[in-house]
């Protein structure tokens, strides 16, 4: 007998929640938005079947469809050693998918004429004026050293958006001369370094690649987030609650958890069920970040993600409030990569199939990608298994919140894809 379906026990008790945001996604049975019943009630088993599997601790779906909600549904324990229920408002830390609100904020100062993408990041972080370019050479020896030279140009901000500036992130392909001198990730660098430190450390680092030629995942959102801080004085978590999260009402988001919220924090297994390794998720610990790390370091609800989604869906506006025009939210979710740059891509986090844009990977054909989706269809995750998803054709954003860090996180992201796009009847 399957658990709640769709969105009837789920969604019910969730409204009195929902009703605390103001102007509400409406609820709608799925048949109306063309969805069918029983082929959500597959993807309701089969993430109840993970959950009875031991494969992760618990999850939050949500589909809006045609600007409606038309599936949310919970799924397991947000504390798996105390069991507590999973619930429509639990807290989840989403890693990466925190790149894509800084994102947003750097078009929206783009927008006001506060700075332009061409414009090289410099102008805005002056210890980032002259990043030198980097090659490894091996003497006779087999000894591996790094020689610098000056690049053909700096990075722009257009190169931090895309990936293309150059830098890396440390934690990949470690045995590589060059790339082990960078920080291994945004999260693990907010909590060694402050703001001044980690733009200090960067400066002395030699860039990975010339500008402008090859997609490398990296610390660029991290930078992003320095460049919204120097253009509007404000601390970027101060930007992004005056600018997105208050206008939308994502009541939940945020670089931390308060301590009146920590019931509802999600948490992850203490080893991964796939390969029996010891794993964690930063925020259960606590622990202060030493700064709003724009790449990786907030939390969020699958509630409040979506309300995100839904306005990048609606071209840049939700309840009357627009953050962004249609044209630039066109312009962030288009191929900014070409096919030169995309075919030296070497990291294999960016799937077949897809290129990037401003803040998102970007659907560059129906075909060659092994998930389903559209054309134009755009989407990002977080390291400890979050995900969302924008199709624009089918009208459709989808947030999948779980903590699950582990090596499965790939495989149950494509099983709820998949899952959610089977389910499409019209």
């Amino acid at each position: 007998m399957l658990r709640r379906v769709l969105v009837s026990a789920a969604v019910a008790a969730s409204l009195s929640f929902m009703s605390a945001q103001a102007d509400q996604l409406t609820v709608i049975a799925p048949e109306k938005v063309g969805l069918s019943v029983e082929r959500l009630q597959r993807l309701t088993a089969a993430l109840q079947g993970e959950v009875d599997a031991g494969q992760m601790p618990g999850a939050v779906v949500a589909i809006v469809r045609k600007g409606q909600l038309a599936y949310l549904e919970t799924f397991g324990w947000s504390d798996p050693v105390r069991k507590t229920p999973m619930a429509p408002d639990s807290i989840f830390s989403i890693a990466s998918m925190t790149k894509p609100m800084v994102s947003v904020a750097i078009m929206m100062l783009h927008e006001e004429g506060k700075l332009q993408l061409s414009d090289p990041i410099g102008k805005y972080l002056p210890q980032l004026a002259k990043m030198e370019l980097g090659s490894v050479k091996t003497d006779a020896a087999g000894k591996a050293t790094v020689e610098r030279a000056p690049p053909k140009r700096q990075p722009t901000v257009q190169d931090l958006l895309r990936h293309t500036a150059g830098f890396p992130y440390g934690g990949t392909h470690r045995d590589h001369e060059l790339i082990k001198l960078w920080p291994a990730g945004s999260v693990d660098s907010a909590f060694t370094y402050s703001g001044p430190e980690f733009l200090e450390k960067l400066s002395q680092l030699p860039l990975q690649h010339e500008p402008g030629t090859v997609w490398d995942y990296s610390v660029a959102v991290d930078v992003q987030g320095f460049i919204v801080e120097a253009v509007t004085g404000k601390s970027l978590s101060a930007f992004l609650e005056e600018r997105i999260w208050k206008p939308l009402d994502m009541i939940d988001t945020g670089f931390s958890v308060p301590e009146a919220k920590r019931a509802r924090y999600a948490l992850a297994f203490a080893n991964d069920p796939v390969s029996g390794k010891p794993q964690s998720i930063p925020h259960a610990s606590g622990k202060p970040i030493k700064f709003d790390c724009g790449g990786g370091c907030a939390v969020s609800t699958a509630l409040d993600y979506l309300r995100f989604a839904q306005m990048l869906v609606n071209a840049g506006i939700l309840d009357g409030k627009r953050l962004l025009s249609r044209k630039t939210i066109e312009l962030m979710s288009s191929d900014q990569l070409g096919p030169e740059v995309r075919a030296r891509t070497t990291n294999p986090i960016l799937n077949e199939g897809y290129s990037f844009g401003l803040g998102f990977a970007v659907r560059s054909q129906t075909g060659i990608a092994p998930v389903a989706g559209t054309t134009g269809d755009y989407n990002w995750g977080g390291a400890y298994g979050t995900f969302f998803w924008i199709d624009p054709k089918e009208e459709m954003a989808v947030v999948y919140m779980v903590a699950a860090p582990g090596e499965g996180r790939a495989r149950l992201r494509t099983m709820v894809r998949n899952m959610v796009l089977q389910s499409i009847a019209d």
